[in-house]
């Protein structure tokens, strides 16, 4: 980086990188899941799986929302020297630097259901609906605001890819045309040329 400058990831993006991967691993597991009887039968692994949806997908949208907020507050503007990280490049960062947690909570899921048919694939597929509300709720933020949230890669690494954990000090801000991805992180939709 030039003069000083900083990498620097989407907050939004990062959040949302776990989200396709948790909910098409969870749904997998809970497909394969359901075709084994287990201990508790099916109809309990089913109904103790859609509970574990509904309780996953609260607790990750919700977990760690005072966080992001103290950090957006005290955003500050990105400077002129700084590189904003592509979206397609800081999903596949977060996706490789887990990959093998990812597949580590496959395999748990998939061994869950000989115990709790579906039960642990339907928790992964929770976890990953909650990523994409936490993300969507950064998204109507930013809106609101008229300001991207970004975070330092190098911030990132060091944390395990947590865009809100102990080693991220601070966010800094761009304007909301910044970067390719649109607010919550989604790929930016360019309109149509005629």
């Amino acid at each position: 980086m030039a003069r000083g400058g900083q990498g620097l990831a989407r907050v939004a993006v990062v959040v949302r990188a776990g989200a396709a991967p948790l909910w098409w691993l969870g749904v997998l597991a809970a497909g394969v899941g359901v075709l084994v009887p287990g201990v508790t039968g099916r109809r309990i692994g089913v109904m103790a799986g859609a509970a574990l949806f509904i309780v996953a997908t609260a607790v990750v949208a919700l977990a760690r929302r005072k966080r992001y907020t103290v950090l957006a507050r005290a955003a500050v503007r990105a400077g002129k020297h700084d590189v904003l990280q592509d979206r397609g490049e800081t999903v596949r960062d977060w996706r490789r630097g887990h990959r093998w947690w990812l597949l580590l909570a496959c395999a748990a899921a998939l061994g869950c259901a000989f115990a709790v048919p579906a039960a642990g694939g339907m928790l992964l597929a929770g976890c990953g609906a909650g990523l994409w509300l936490k993300a969507a709720w950064l998204g109507r933020r930013e809106r609101v605001e008229g300001a991207l949230l970004w975070v330092r890669v190098d911030w990132l690494a060091g944390n395990g890819g947590r865009p809100a954990g102990k080693a991220v000090k601070s966010y800094r801000s761009t304007g909301i045309a910044a970067g390719d991805a649109a607010p919550g992180g989604a790929r930016r939709r360019t309109a149509a040329l005629v």
